[in-house]
């Protein structure tokens, strides 16, 4: 990771206290720009100056693999090509098509902000990087993204590409997942960008971030900017970024129940505030220490609906982690006993045919025992 073709092991003249002086600056941009001219993966969202679909892109690109995006972005524009059609969709129709990729919130307040640039702005999405960073779920990323790139606002984007280049750019000793440490990389990115052309620097930035400098296997040798990088002349690419230890992630075992009515099941809906807000998924929660998971599955389903039923069998363990913690649900096929609906804590509720399931938006977590439950080998319960 390590040596270059810098026999003297160390950076060049004009790196001071972290800053580089404007010749080196400038140098910095053209070399960068050239590689990116050369080497940038032709991307859908590239091809394109209309902020709504830049914006759908860097909304999906955010905690998502651009090859994951790639699908998920033409679908969305398939069925929603612009704001004014995204804020008149239903919300589930939203998830449904947001279904797998995760971050649930980004596509609730993506269709909240559609409804205020419709209401508010007349359908056109503001080129004032002060009222864009007021809709909701537009923050510091968002907002530098789409107004660099759809309208050249000389906005510096900082995502995790861009921290890494820079901690090793500029040898920053700041952790880059310390939120204290934000202010120093987004001055740092002001300084470098590009200010005549900050859209395409931008990305310059981030491209090198994801296809060079990469955090475990970065080529250096093939660097743009290895000239200039404190890190690589000084031997130290392996030590940058810092990071502080993240704590260990919490483990929860969960029950989960699939409750028969004869041939149907019931699901139920999130609180739109909540985590997964707006997603259909067959009731469950957290088990309670020392309570074994069918008795928590009666409690919870008792407890969330006002349902008893009858435990007939174990249709699947599943394991599932999320950003902050870890699950394993034990999910049981029920029989109901008695009871009519009264929920406490879902939105709304549903009997549905197994065969309707596929019209619902689920959780992923939800989706690793439904391809089980709708196989043709189920057997049908009864109606007690």
């Amino acid at each position: 990771m390590g040596k270059s073709g810098n026999p003297k092991g160390r950076a060049k003249k004009g790196l001071v206290s972290g800053r580089l002086e404007q010749m080196d600056i400038q140098a910095i941009r053209r070399a960068l720009m050239r590689w990116y001219v050369k080497h940038r993966r032709p991307l859908p969202w590239r091809e394109t100056l209309d902020p709504y679909r830049i914006w759908v892109s860097e909304i999906m690109l955010q905690q998502t693999q651009v090859a994951t995006v790639i699908a998920y972005y033409q679908r969305f524009l398939t069925a929603f090509p612009d704001i004014r059609t995204l804020a008149r969709a239903d919300l589930e129709a939203v998830l449904k098509l947001w279904e797998g990729l995760g971050y649930y919130a980004r596509a609730r307040n993506f269709h909240r902000a559609a409804n205020l640039v419709v209401n508010d702005f007349g359908g056109k999405i503001p080129d004032d990087p002060a009222a864009f960073i007021a809709l909701p779920g537009v923050g510091d990323y968002i907002n530098a993204a789409v107004s660099s790139i759809a309208f050249g606002r000389p906005l510096a984007v900082v995502d995790g590409n861009v921290k890494r280049v820079l901690a090793r750019l500029f040898e920053i000793q700041a952790p880059v997942n310390a939120a204290a440490s934000y202010p120093m990389f987004k001055a740092t990115a002001a300084e470098l960008l590009d200010q005549n052309d900050p859209g395409a620097f931008n990305q310059a930035v981030m491209e090198l971030g994801a296809l060079v400098c990469k955090p475990s296997t970065p080529d250096c040798g093939g660097c743009p900017v290895n000239s200039w990088c404190r890190a690589f002349g000084h031997d130290r690419v392996g030590v940058f970024p810092v990071k502080l230890k993240k704590a260990p992630v919490p483990h929860h075992p969960m029950a989960v129940g699939v409750v028969f009515k004869g041939d149907r099941v019931i699901i139920v809906r999130r609180p739109e505030d909540a985590m997964l807000g707006g997603l259909w998924e067959f009731p469950g929660d957290r088990m309670r220490v020392k309570e074994t998971a069918e008795a928590a599955c009666v409690r919870i389903l008792s407890e969330q609906l006002g349902l008893a039923v009858r435990v007939k069998s174990r249709l699947a363990q599943v394991r599932h982690a999320y950003t902050h913690f870890k699950i394993t649900a034990d999910v049981f096929v029920c029989a109901w006993v008695s009871g009519r609906v009264r929920r406490n804590g879902p939105t709304d509720h549903r009997w549905v045919a197994l065969s309707e399931l596929k019209k619902y938006p689920f959780p992923k977590s939800n989706h690793k025992f439904i391809s089980e439950l709708t196989k043709p080998r189920m057997p049908s319960n009864d109606k007690n």
